[in-house]
């Protein structure tokens, strides 16, 4: 966290657990760029962030110019492409576009409802039991996916290929929050791949750089970087 920034620094909206933004500070790191970095509370929306934003939600990130980019992929695609890749999270992408992108609509499409409505049943369903049938369909939908990714890290050091990169980094923090729904019953999962490489995540450099706590942005304080 530092202070006294340079000025025009890109300004990002962030929420520390939100996945969406875990993955757009994932990229931004990545591609070494400097961003102002300002928490808020999902609670108390501040002001001057629903002025910019037209979907309300993190992250956005605000250029020097103006510009406004509110999707945490296009966020982690405009960081890659804007620093040349310089651990080339892209490699998946470049060697097979229609793939990558029909995965990550996978992961944020069908996986990303599964994770809602099993982590938070309560919001889909009005009753005691149909809150319990809610959560065992979307965690066993949601399973389904994990054993996926399981096999496929049987085969290769990473999602990506033989390097962490688009695809790793865009799940990981999705994967993170499915665990945190009930970890005892994850971690009893049989899945001796997948594991290891979300366990090797959580306990990163990377990982605790992009969780550090900030204090919630009001007007007039001093400018934080990520």
């Amino acid at each position: 966290m530092k202070e006294d920034l340079p000025e025009n620094l890109p300004v990002l909206w962030s929420f520390r657990r939100c996945p969406y933004a875990m993955r757009a500070r994932l990229a931004l790191c990545s591609a070494g760029i400097e961003v102002e970095v300002r928490e808020i509370l999902l609670r108390a929306k501040p002001s001057d962030f629903l002025d910019i934003s037209k979907t309300q939600t993190v992250p956005v990130l605000v250029l020097a110019d103006g510009e406004v980019i509110e999707e945490s992929r296009d966020i982690m695609f405009w960081a890659l492409n804007r620093s040349g890749d310089p651990e080339n999270w892209l490699a998946p992408y470049h060697a097979d576009k229609a793939a990558t992108l029909a995965f990550l609509d996978r992961l944020d499409g069908p996986f990303k409802t599964d994770l809602d409505r099993y982590k938070y049943a309560a919001r889909f369903a009005a009753t005691k039991q149909g809150i319990a049938e809610t959560q065992m369909t979307h965690r066993t939908k949601g399973a389904a996916f994990l054993c996926e990714l399981n096999d496929i890290l049987a085969q290769q050091p990473s999602l990506s290929g033989a390097k962490m990169g688009l695809l790793d980094f865009a799940s990981l923090p999705f994967i993170r929050q499915f665990r945190l729904a009930d970890m005892h019953w994850f971690d009893s999962q049989d899945w001796p791949h997948l594991h290891p490489w979300l366990s090797h995540f959580l306990v990163s450099d990377r990982f605790a750089r992009i969780m550090e706590k900030y204090p919630p942005w009001q007007a007039g304080q001093p400018a934080l970087q990520l």
